[in-house]
């Protein structure tokens, strides 16, 4: 789910759009879950996805850019200016 890489930490993410509010709500299947109130219509659920992560990890928007999946469920995140470590723990607080 969560891999190191030169530029920061990648997070494989599963998103459902439409759903009744934002939130990370778990793992399923090897990635994080999370729920986007947003639908996946010219790009919205990724701007919603990318201020979901930033918030519950701290970080500026800028910090985080999807990879990876761009126009599917499944998606892989690039997270700069954090350790793995520091990942890890702000997910397990937002679950």
């Amino acid at each position: 789910m969560i891999g190191d890489t030169a530029d920061g930490i990648t997070i494989s993410v599963r998103v459902t759009p439409r759903a009744a509010r934002s939130a990370i709500v778990g793992v399923r299947d090897g990635a994080l879950l999370v729920h986007l109130n947003a639908p996946p219509v010219e790009g919205a659920a990724n701007v919603e996805l990318v201020e979901v992560l930033a918030d519950a990890l701290e970080v500026p928007k800028r910090a985080i850019s999807i990879t990876l999946g761009d126009k599917a469920r499944h998606k892989r995140v690039l997270v700069r200016g954090l350790s793995r470590d520091d990942v890890l723990s702000k997910l397990l607080r937002t679950i």
